[in-house]
C-alpha cells in the first residue's frame, strides 16, 4: 500500500472514532445536563474532548441513537418511569387541548424522554392567540416565545410557543396554523417530516408498555 493511501485510511479511521467519541460525550451532557438542542450538545462535546476536525461532528441521528444507548447503560432505572409519566402527561393534555387537535412530538414520542424533558406538543389555530387565550381562562400562567420551523430545504416560519408546568412536568407547545396538520415541519434529527401523534396513538403505546412489562414479568 503506497504510503498516501495509508495516511488517508488512518485518517479516516481517526475522524470515524472522534465521531463516535463525540455523539457518546454530547449524549451524556444531553442525558446528564438537560442539553436538548443537537447542534449545542455537539459543539460543546467536541469542545470538551478537544476535538476541531468538522469531519469528526456526528450527525444528529448519530447523537440520538448513542443517547438511547447512553440511557440504557446508566439510567435503565429511571429514564422509562420518566419516559411513562410524560407519555401519560401528553394524553391528558392532549384531551385537554383537544379543541386545537393537539398532537404529540418529540422525545416523548421517540422514547428519548427523561426527567429533563418537556412534553412538547403541537396545537392548531388560525387564531395563532386562541390557543394561549384558553390557557388563561384556565388559570395557566405561560411563558411565551417564539420558535423557528423549517417546512422544507428553502422555507422556514416562526411560530409562538407557550410553556407551562404541570404536576412538575413542563410543557412546550408551537402553535400552527390548520393547514399544518397535513404538512409537518422537518425533524431536527432526520430532515424528515416530523412524527406526530395523536393522543389516542399515545394511549396505545402506553398500551404496548404495559404488555412489554407483563410479558416480562411472567
Amino acid at each position: 500500500m503506497a504510503r498516501g493511501e495509508h495516511h488517508r485510511i488512518h485518517a479516516q479511521d481517526r475522524t470515524q472514532r472522534n465521531r463516535v467519541l463525540v455523539a457518546q460525550e454530547a449524549a451524556r451532557l444531553m442525558s446528564e445536563h438537560g442539553i436538548r438542542d443537537f447542534h449545542h450538545a455537539k459543539l460543546k462535546a467536541a469542545e470538551r474532548l478537544g476535538i476541531v476536525d468538522t469531519q469528526a461532528l456526528p450527525r444528529n441521528n448519530e447523537i440520538e441513537d448513542a443517547l438511547r444507548e447512553h440511557q440504557r447503560l446508566f439510567h435503565a432505572d429511571t429514564q422509562p418511569q420518566a419516559l411513562r409519566a410524560r407519555r401519560e402527561a401528553a394524553v391528558e393534555a392532549m384531551r385537554f387541548l383537544r379543541g386545537f387537535d393537539a398532537r404529540l412530538v418529540g422525545a416523548v414520542l421517540e422514547g428519548t424522554a427523561d426527567e429533563h424533558s418537556a412534553v412538547c406538543l403541537h396545537v392548531f389555530s388560525d387564531d395563532p392567540e386562541a390557543p394561549g387565550l384558553f390557557l388563561r381562562e384556565q388559570g395557566i400562567p405561560l411563558e411565551t416565545q417564539t420558535r423557528r420551523l423549517r417546512w422544507s430545504h428553502s422555507e422556514q416560519s416562526e411560530h409562538p410557543v407557550l410553556l407551562f408546568g404541570a404536576d412538575g412536568i413542563p410543557f412546550d407547545l408551537t402553535v400552527l396554523p390548520m393547514d399544518a396538520l397535513r404538512q409537518a415541519p422537518l425533524d431536527r434529527v432526520d430532515e424528515r417530516p416530523m412524527r406526530r401523534a395523536t393522543a389516542a396513538m399515545v394511549q396505545q403505546l402506553l398500551a404496548e408498555e404495559d404488555i412489554e412489562a407483563f410479558n416480562a414479568s411472567t
